[in-house]
């Protein structure tokens, strides 16, 4: 029995050892590619993580129900910051919202208009023909409020933020067909922070994330943590999950059209392949008789 416990114990040990070890060298290279990354000036210093989407691949489609957290999530964390000026409140019914509905969702903003009778502007409440409104009055404004850097707006942020994946990757993607690069690098970003490894220095009052594209360490803190939004259809109240759903609603965003694309290219295919195979019978039918 003492010999039983004593095996148990070594191997615990030896358990342990290998993890630390095994922190300890991923701290090493995280330092090393962080340093290569400075002195090349190319950024981000990882690669982002692929992800699993619903709406990757030719046949790919939007999850709503995921689209509906992603939006939750942005209007309680993201909206705070980043404007979405693009997307207006009436194309939320192709999450799934009825018509109701979204007029109570756009209720709950205000917008500038006017001017009115005695030329001056004025905020009313929002109907669904108006636009996500921003959080600050002009770029300026946003810019200092945020330490000097005005956030992006988020309408084609999942479209203008794509990695380049380099050779030989990006030929693979064409027969796959990939173009979540944006949604990966997002969910990348966001699951990214971490504390600066030893020997890498951030500028005071940034924040240390190896996957951001601009630099290695960005104004923007942590903006999710878990628990921080409450789902009401039992998802996991987590930072991966977070992530993921805001991605995906961003990705929405960008391109609400996505799943009528691929379906008329799907069919543009369909039609391509009968058409080669008539052009080639006719070929065939009307030198069937003619000496070569």
């Amino acid at each position: 029995m003492k010999k039983l416990v004593t095996s148990i114990a070594l191997i615990a040990a030896m358990a342990g050892f290998g993890a630390s070890s095994a922190v300890a060298q991923e701290a090493t290279d995280l330092a090393a590619a962080a340093e290569h990354a400075a002195a090349a000036g190319h950024y981000p210093i990882f690669k982002p993580k692929n992800v699993e989407w619903t709406f990757a691949g030719p046949f790919g489609k939007y999850d709503k129900g995921q689209l509906q957290r992603g939006l939750k999530v942005y209007k309680e964390v993201c909206s705070a910051c980043h404007s979405m000026s693009l997307v207006s409140f009436r194309t939320l019914e192709h999450l799934g919202y009825s018509e109701e509905q979204v007029k109570a969702f756009a209720g709950e903003y205000e917008v500038q208009d006017g001017p009115n009778a005695d030329g001056e502007m004025f905020t009313r409440k929002a109907v669904p023909s108006d636009y996500f409104p921003s959080p600050f009055p002009n770029k300026e404004a946003a810019a200092a409020a945020n330490g000097g850097a005005a956030p992006p707006d988020m309408s084609l942020l999942a479209k203008a933020r794509g990695i380049e994946r380099g050779f030989p990757t990006f030929i693979f993607d064409i027969f796959t067909q990939y173009q979540e690069g944006g949604p990966d690098y997002i969910y990348s970003l966001l699951t990214g922070y971490q504390a600066a490894p030893e020997g890498v220095e951030v500028a005071e009052g940034t924040n240390f994330n190896p996957y951001f594209a601009g630099a290695s360490a960005l104004k923007m803190a942590p903006p999710l943590s878990d628990g921080q939004v409450t789902y009401d259809d039992g998802s996991p109240e987590t930072l991966d999950q977070y992530a993921k759903d805001v991605a995906a609603f961003l990705m929405w965003a960008a391109e609400p059209h996505l799943e009528e694309r691929k379906h008329t290219g799907f069919m543009v295919m369909v039609f391509l392949a009968i058409f080669t195979a008539l052009v080639y019978l006719t070929k065939k039918s009307v030198y069937a008789n003619k000496e070569h």
